[in-house]
């Protein structure tokens, strides 16, 4: 015979899947806040994917350099930081390591941008959530004082479009923050080596010149 299912609720379970909201629903019930929030992830999560790709591929071009210090390339930042040093003339150590902490310092700022952007936002985007929640929940209030308690409906209702705001806002401040932190090891990953690999470069420099400098004329 044929199967068929049996509600021991008399219909109560059906109706509460009937009426069980969709993710666009709850998308919806986060109101203008709500939107907001999400639109916002939606940015970080662009901004976080290019850099994902752009410091993968800086730190592939790093490493590959790292191998050939000797000809050093403008296209990444440790041949750069490695040229800057070469056309140096001076025979100072002092003002070498100067020279190769200015040419580190202007790589910097390029392998942290945006970076301040994902910190902002997994700050931000949990107040956001908060604010939304109270919107919600002085709307309920509202709605109680004109329409009274007696529906507890409505109150569920009401409490529930206001904890989507939180919900979206710890679903997008999360992951920015994992992200940040991500980037954060990586440029400093990328830092150290390009520190390490023209400190190689000056001692072998200084080292080539002080042979130059005690061979008889």
């Amino acid at each position: 015979g044929a199967d068929f299912a049996l509600d021991p609720t008399q219909g109560t379970l059906l109706a509460a899947a009937v009426e069980s909201p969709s993710l666009m629903d709850r998308v919806n019930q986060g109101g203008l806040v709500g939107y907001i929030i999400l639109s916002v992830g939606a940015i970080a999560a662009i901004i976080a994917l290019l850099k994902i790709i752009t410091l993968f591929g800086i730190s592939a071009a790093v490493n590959k350099q790292a191998k050939n210090p000797g000809s050093p390339s403008t296209k990444n930042p440790l041949g750069r930081v490695l040229k800057a040093v070469q056309d140096s003339p001076s025979k100072d150590t002092e003002a070498m390591e100067l020279r190769l902490a200015e040419a580190i310092m202007k790589e910097t700022p390029k392998l942290t941008s945006w970076l301040m952007f994902l910190k902002i936002v997994s700050v931000v985007a949990p107040l956001g959530g908060l604010l939304g929640t109270v919107l919600g929940m002085i709307k309920t209030f509202q709605s109680i004082t004109l329409f009274g308690a007696g529906d507890p409906k409505l109150m569920a209702g009401g409490i529930s479009e206001a904890l989507i705001t939180t919900a979206s806002g710890l679903a997008v401040a999360i992951p920015a923050l994992i992200m940040h932190r991500f980037f954060e090891r990586r440029i400093q990953s990328i830092v150290v080596t390009l520190e390490r690999e023209a400190v190689k470069l000056v001692d072998a420099l200084h080292a080539d010149r002080r042979v130059k400098s005690r061979e008889p004329e």
